[in-house]
């Protein structure tokens, strides 16, 4: 059973998801240090303080604990009732970063806000908030879930206004992770499956045309398909991450001792942590990160699940689709780590250096804590 028999003894949390989680957030503090130690030594910009990108991390964490503390203490009906609201304020963010003067531009890419002591990516929150809106959106419109006009066209339309929006920055990645969330939630709030085969239809080739049409995605397919052809071009992040794999062997050479982190691998602490990780730790420490996400998706789907049983709709779909977002992305940061899928500027999950990011999961794991509370409270006959 979801719950031990005896009330008395429930705590009132997921005890086993909150130690996950915040064993993954102390994990991930610790490879971000040793991952950018050379990179922040080299950097005028950091003052040349190896301990600069370790010192960020902690600040950015103790945001997130804060944000996390004040996100579980707001019910879910209060959540659904903004999650209109929310959409619209992240609407109008994704747009002021396109705005010269106010996008901050960093590699060839425009997706921040400058707020003076660090930047926000809008595109991070944005997941938080489709999953929310879409599960409002599917409790809203459940009869009409079969009619294509009034229950699928809104949404697709609301989608690709999103993807206009974040391809304009560019930001594929994010691009992907929302739009499998968007589908998840809808395809388990009861989407009709010949609507959602035909969505599955419609994406694969806008995928492709995207890809067609764009001459710096069609270098990062090419070179992820053949890295070693060109392997100081298109193929250099990728052949160095599987240099790091192919060292990591079963155990890793060791913490700190990674040898690609030393300025040849770029994104080190960011997008390709992972492969540091492998590096270092082995397939023993890739094998522990990739549980973790796959123990943390399996309690957010239960957590989905026993909300359904107390046709708490809303809070179900939520539950879900925070799971749904996790594994996408973090299926997508592994998968471009061992050269499965082409390069994309995606983060790994609580574990990768960056602020909005850490911020987004740890609010959005603050929100399934939450449900799962709630799902206890009812079951002792408490009103939430």
């Amino acid at each position: 059973m979801y719950y031990p028999a005896a009330q008395h003894a429930r705590p009132d949390y997921d005890q086993p998801l909150l130690w996950s989680v915040l064993l993954l957030l102390a994990f991930g503090l610790i490879m971000v240090y040793s991952a950018s130690i050379a990179t922040a030594g080299a950097s005028r910009q950091t003052g040349f303080n190896e301990s600069y990108f370790l010192i960020r991390q902690g600040m950015y964490l103790g945001a997130a604990i804060i944000a996390s503390a004040i996100a579980f203490q707001i019910p879910m009906r209060a959540w659904q009732k903004m999650s209109p609201w929310l959409f619209l304020a992240g609407i109008v963010l994704l747009a002021a970063v396109l705005i010269p003067g106010i996008g901050r531009e960093v590699n060839g890419s425009q997706r921040w806000l400058s707020l003076g002591v660090a930047n926000m990516q809008p595109s991070e929150f944005m997941k938080l908030i489709v999953v929310m809106y879409a599960a409002d959106y599917t409790v809203r419109k459940a009869a009409l879930m079969d009619n294509f006009a009034k229950g699928f066209m809104p949404m697709f339309l609301v989608m690709l206004l999103i993807g206009g929006l974040l391809l304009r920055e560019p930001d594929f990645g994010a691009f992907a992770v929302i739009i499998s969330i968007a589908m998840g939630v809808l395809f388990l709030g009861g989407l009709n499956w010949r609507l959602f085969a035909g969505l599955i239809v419609l994406l694969i080739i806008g995928f492709l045309l995207l890809i067609w049409t764009s001459p710096y995605r069609m270098q990062r397919i090419v070179g992820f398909m053949d890295p070693w052809a060109d392997p100081f071009g298109k193929g250099y992040q990728l052949s160095h991450a599987l240099i790091a794999f192919g060292r990591g062997e079963w155990l890793g050479v060791g913490l700190g001792a990674s040898v690609e982190k030393l300025l040849y691998l770029p994104e080190a602490h960011t997008d390709f942590l992972l492969a540091v990780i492998a590096e270092e730790l082995g397939f023993a420490g890739v094998a522990v990160v990739v549980l973790g996400f796959a123990w943390i998706t399996a309690r957010s789907f239960l957590i989905g699940r026993a909300a359904e049983k107390q046709e708490r709709h809303f809070s179900a779909l939520v539950a879900q689709g925070i799971g749904i977002w996790l594994a996408v992305q973090a299926i997508i940061n592994i998968g471009v780590n061992m050269g499965l899928l082409p390069t994309k500027g995606l983060t790994l999950p609580l574990l990768s250096f960056g602020g909005s990011g850490i911020v987004a999961n740890c609010i959005a794991l603050a929100v399934l804590l939450r449900v799962d509370y709630e799902n206890r409270q009812l079951l002792k006959g408490y009103a939430v």
